[in-house]
Formats: C-alpha cells, structure tokens, sequence
C-alpha cells in the first residue's frame, strides 16, 4: 500500500497501482525475484512488451485502462478513438489549458505530473533512495567533476506510474547542453521495488544533461528507464534555446522517473513538500504547479 499527500486537501490517499500484484510478486516473492532478475530486467523484455504496445493489437487495452484508473481524456489532446496503439494513448499530449504554466519566473514550477520527493543541503554522496538505501551523483551520472557541482544542493525526484501524463518538461528559460545516455537494467521505479533494490536508480538505463537556466542557475535534468519502459525520447535540440513549460521528452509504456538537482543557494522547495519527504511521502503534484521559489 503506496500513501501519497494531497496538497489540496492535506490529506494522505491511496495509490491505485497498475500491475500492483505483478510488481509484489516479481520483487517479494522467491521465485518473482528470480524472474526479474533472469529476464525482467533485461532490456530483451521491456523490447518486446513495447513492440506490442507500438502494435494496433494493443488498442483494446485503451478503454479498459482508461476506465480502470479513472484517467480524465476531456483534457486530452484526442479522443480514445484516435489513437492507434496502447503507447499512441500512454504518450497522448494534453489540450493548451490542462497545465497552466505560472508567468512568475522567480517561481519554480513542477517538470511533470507525479508523485514528488524534495531534499535540500544534499549530500552527493548520499542521496536518498529510500529510507536506508542511498546512492551517489557521481554513479547516477557517471561523471565525478559534474556532480561535484552540486554538493549542498537540491534534488527533486519525480516519479510518473503507468497512470500518468508521461511527458516531461523544462521548468525555466534557457539553454539545454548536451544529452548523455547511460545503459542498464529496467527494474521498476515503483517504491515496492526501490525498497529492495539497492542503487536501483543507478543500475537502470537513464539520460542526463545538464540546463543553463535564466532564473535558478544550473539544473541537472536525469531522466530513468524502467520496466517497459523501452524508450526515452528526447524532444528538445542541445544547445538550443527553450522556453519555461516547453516539452523536453517523454517516456513511453511504464513508470519512469525525472531527477532535478539544483546548485547550493539556488532555489527554496515549498514547506510541505520537504515535510512529507522528510517524513518519507511523496507529494502528488502536476505540471506547471508551483513547488518552490528562487532565493
């Protein structure tokens, strides 16, 4: 059982799970465990599961998706009807008015929808998996002189179940830099997994660049495959100037996450985001809503 904190109603809810028995048992149980390890993991598995749902076959999955989780499509950009596979639908984009993006350029705006740690005067060394499981920058990035900017900072770590908007987005003006990929496994970012994996998020396959931002200096943008998750397209030019709110990429089918991290002095999280990931909750957030401010 997954609690996430409402910030509207400051309330805990429930996560409904896609896949919730699947993704316990291929991580808590002896043989699932097995499994995952021998093949689920494996980029094979995520390929071949895309591929179906790249297929029209995949279609009829739509409605009883749709239906199953209670996914709003008034805000979608087409209808059910119009799409022409399962991931068509997962990668659907969202009508001009679904996310509206604040004009306040000393405020910092979420990068998606999700599911949202925060934690400040990071450690690069330590940072926070889960409660007990750490991981460091340098291994996320592959890269020590990078991460050695960032000592002290901020990092935001967004993760985007199967429900999800799927796309993710830059939160300020300026200018992404070069993308680097990473290869690795596909375990699932799902908390039922994180608890179990060590270093998961530095074991899966993952893309990195970092942002020259106008208003809160030098962001590392990482994104993180998972399982399923075959692809990470990325819709933004390097070096290539790029407006607050613009699409940088999107995942296809599965959960996936998007990792901020932000230099030392360069922003200030909202105080009840940093409550509840102190207290281990994510908050549930959506694109454009404000979550903190520059200092």
């Amino acid at each position: 059982m997954i609690r996430i904190y409402n910030r509207k109603s400051k309330k805990y809810e429930i996560e409904k799970v896609a896949g919730e028995n699947y993704i316990k048992w291929s991580y808590e149980s002896p043989i699932g465990k097995g499994f995952t390890e021998l093949l689920v993991k494996k980029k094979i598995f995520s390929r071949l599961y895309g591929a179906f749902c790249d297929s029209p076959l995949s279609k009829k999955k739509i409605k009883k998706f749709i239906d199953g989780f209670n996914i709003d499509m008034d805000i979608s950009m087409n209808s059910i009807d119009s799409f022409s596979s399962f991931n068509d639908f997962f990668i659907r984009t969202l009508k001009a008015d679904a996310r509206p993006i604040p004009r306040d350029n000393n405020l910092l705006m979420s990068p998606g929808d999700g599911r949202l740690f925060a934690y400040e005067n990071i450690s690069i060394d330590k940072l926070i998996q889960v409660k007990g499981i750490n991981y460091s920058l340098e291994e996320l990035l592959a890269n020590k002189d990078i991460a050695k900017k960032y000592e002290g900072g901020t990092c935001l770590v967004l993760r985007l179940c199967p429900t999800d908007y799927h796309r993710f987005h830059f939160v300020d003006n300026g200018i992404p830099l070069e993308n680097h990929f990473i290869k690795g496994n596909y375990y699932s970012v799902n908390p039922v997994a994180l608890e179990r994996i060590p270093k998961l998020y530095c074991q899966n396959k993952r893309e990195w660049c970092e942002f020259k931002s106008e208003n809160f200096g030098d962001i590392l943008h990482i994104e993180v495959g998972a399982t399923c998750v075959g692809t990470i397209i990325q819709s933004y030019k390097e070096n290539k100037k790029v407006s607050r709110g613009e699409e940088k990429g999107y995942f296809k089918f599965g959960g996936s996450t998007t990792i901020l991290v932000f230099e030392k002095d360069a922003i200030e999280i909202d105080k009840d985001i940093v409550e509840q990931s102190n207290l281990g909750y994510e908050s549930m957030v959506l694109l454009g809503e404000v979550i903190g401010k520059k200092k």
